[in-house]
């Protein structure tokens, strides 16, 4: 197919997107420049300018692009998103402090970044909505306030708009990140020292402000006077305000009240606790990213840790750490970290227990039968047939369905796409010899104590 008839089937495809996207800054920034250079049996080639572009269109656009490349195309082809031979503006990096010709100090972290925020449904709004902030600061959703308990991802985001913002405008705009114990200590030293007009002046000059865990600002009537009307200024102008809090404004108590009321004016967005696929995802990029370890971590072990520390981003990335750490330090001969040794070096980290990591899932289920056992989850869903591996699974389905009560077409999708009268058959099967089988029927009420 010559290059005219790609670049007009591509134009079509593109006026789709942008109507079915209703968001002109993403597709502005991330779908105008795409290009489509080829079509080669069943997969279509497609490139962009920037990693972030490829990684944001792979992760969350693949499927209505495809979609809409088949509604022009009447076929179906395979998108494969590869990134054209360009300078890649978010492959600048930048020393954690960065100062600008008048000595300036933003504050920004450089390691967080919208490119390395795994993104999955607890946080997908949060992102997108940060993502909108820091391609249009201060036309859109001002102030964006982003919620949501410690240890998941709201402090990770403010840098990530940061440093968007500053890779994209240069060290002229700026952004500055403060905590809000940091503000009142500033504040706090400013009336000590009779600075404090000096103090709302500096404020008042930022083109964008990230200002991190407003909740510790309750009760500190003269900090919110000061804050209220920096506030005011910054939003008159039209400069960008992003806070975090741990709770949602209107559950804010100990602010004034006219504060508050200027939040909730603009955009709230919530962020849950990660889920277990999102969890995963953060190790295996920590791993990627980080080259944490020269030894082989399994696939097994990061499921292991994701499943018992998904709550909480931080004691996720503490345990991955205290388990190198521990192979490294008292297992040097050891060149595969595997699920006995994870098991063994994370058996005095204390679960949060103010999650809900007590909630039983399929999950965990699995990994309950497959630590039974000393296997792999994966061999549950595989296409094995050896007896122990076998049995397994036929227990494993059976939990799944006694103890969560999920639907056998379910149970099935879970276990590799088996058909539901798979499922059912070995659910009988186990029904069976829990009544005639004594160890079967131990091996079970074991299993139940491993998921208490």
């Amino acid at each position: 197919m010559n290059f005219s008839k790609l670049n007009s089937i591509w134009e079509e495809v593109l006026l789709s997107l942008k109507n079915k996207l209703q968001d002109n800054n993403i597709y502005n920034t991330f779908f105008q420049d795409s290009k489509l250079y080829e079509i080669k049996d069943d997969t279509a080639y497609i490139s962009v300018k920037t990693k972030f572009a490829k990684q944001l269109l792979e992760s969350r656009y693949s499927t209505i692009i495809e979609m809409t490349l088949e509604e022009v195309c009447k076929t179906h082809y395979n998108c494969v998103i590869t990134l054209e031979n360009v300078n890649d503006p978010f492959e600048v990096k930048t020393e954690t402090r960065v100062e600008d010709k008048e000595g300036f100090v933003s504050n920004l972290n450089s390691n967080y970044t919208f490119e390395n925020f795994v993104v999955g449904p607890s946080n997908q709004e949060a992102q997108s909505a940060a993502l909108t902030a820091a391609l249009e600061p201060g036309k859109f959703y001002n102030p964006l306030f982003i919620y949501g308990k410690s240890g998941i991802g709201k402090t990770h985001l403010l840098h990530a708009i940061g440093n968007y913002i500053r890779y994209k405008s240069g060290q002229e705009t700026k952004v500055y990140y403060i905590s809000s114990a940091d503000f009142l200590d500033d504040y706090v030293n400013a009336i000590r020292e009779n600075t404090i007009n000096e103090l709302k002046e500096s404020f008042k000059k930022m083109d964008v402000l990230l200002i991190d865990d407003i909740q510790f600002l309750s009760g500190k009537d003269k900090t919110n006077e000061m804050f209220f009307h920096i506030f005011n200024h910054l939003i008159n102008n039209r400069k960008q305000i992003v806070i975090t809090s741990d709770r949602s404004p209107n559950e804010l108590k100990g602010l004034e009240e006219r504060l508050v009321s200027r939040f909730a004016s603009g955009l709230s967005v919530c962020i849950q606790n990660p889920e277990y696929e999102t969890s995963l995802e953060i190790l295996k990029k920590k791993v990627e990213n980080q080259n944490i370890s020269s030894k082989v971590i399994k696939e097994d072990v990061l499921s292991y840790i994701a499943l018992k520390y998904s709550k909480d981003i931080r004691q996720l990335e503490g345990a991955l750490n205290r388990l190198v750490f521990y192979a490294e330090s008292f297992k040097k001969q050891t060149k595969v970290i595997d699920l006995d040794l994870a098991q063994e070096a994370l058996k005095g980290l204390v679960v949060n227990q103010n999650n809900n990591s007590n909630a039983l899932t399929i999950d965990k289920i699995k990994m309950a039968v497959a630590d039974y056992y000393k296997i792999s989850t994966s061999q549950l869903s595989a296409s094995i047939r050896v007896s122990n591996i076998s049995n397994a699974r036929h227990i494993a389905m059976y939990l799944c369905r006694s103890l969560l009560d999920v639907p056998f077409i379910k149970i099935g999708e879970e276990f590799g796409g088996r058909d539901h009268s798979t499922v059912i058959n070995a659910c009988e099967k186990v029904e069976k010899l829990l009544k005639t089988d004594a160890n079967f029927k131990q091996a079970i009420d074991d299993i139940k104590i491993l998921l208490k």
